[in-house]
């Protein structure tokens, strides 16, 4: 019921939310990082670039090129039982939460190679500053300073071998509960990301 399969959706959740939560094992164990991905769409499921930092222990682990996991967390929110219509007939409801999640699979490779990471740090900033009346760009700052940055961070690419969504939002609820659920989060202004999952 809550499955979501459409390829062109998750990849929606990616891109309008690139922090992620990258997940290994490796011989320090599961290691986890909120890390920011750009995703390309040339594969069959997509490709996933980021980079992180020199020194950071996951490095090992996504140089073993073990399967890692990467999770997309978009819109959540908190469901009263209070919204539900249906509370009034019997009072068999119960708090619950509303979500939207996205799960990738695959092999990580590591890059090295400085022209790689820059072009990744571009394209991820460019993404994020395109909006802007004046968005910055990575050649705003000095060369010799970029080059520095550079020499301290390695790039990571992990092609999507698997891909799945879960989206809870309360579509396993009655249509009045469901609307009920609506007019609450207009009502009382929050989460209204969730709103306009909801309402979209």
């Amino acid at each position: 019921m809550f499955r979501e399969e459409r390829l062109d959706v998750l990849h929606d959740l990616i891109t309008a939310h690139p922090l992620a939560t990258l997940i290994t094992a490796g011989g320090d164990g599961l290691i986890a990082n909120l890390i920011p991905f750009t995703l390309h769409v040339g594969r069959e499921h997509g490709i996933l670039r980021a980079h992180l930092a020199r020194r950071n222990k996951q490095l090992d682990a996504l140089r073993e090129g073990a399967e890692a996991l990467v999770v997309f967390q978009g819109p959540e929110c908190y469901v009263t039982p209070s919204w539900y219509p249906s509370k009034a007939e019997n009072g068999k409801v119960v708090p619950t939460w509303n979500f939207a999640m996205v799960q990738v699979r695959g092999r990580p490779q590591v890059f090295d190679d400085v022209t790689w990471v820059r072009e990744q740090i571009d394209e991820m900033t460019n993404n994020h500053e395109r909006h802007r009346e004046h968005p910055w760009t990575v050649s705003d700052a000095p060369e010799d300073f970029i080059a520095a940055q550079l020499k301290a961070i390695v790039g990571i690419e992990i092609p999507i071998s698997s891909i799945e969504g879960k989206w809870k939002v309360s579509q396993n609820r009655m249509p009045v509960d469901r609307q009920g659920v609506i007019d609450g989060l207009r009502a009382e202004q929050v989460c209204p990301s969730m709103l306009a999952a909801m309402e979209g």
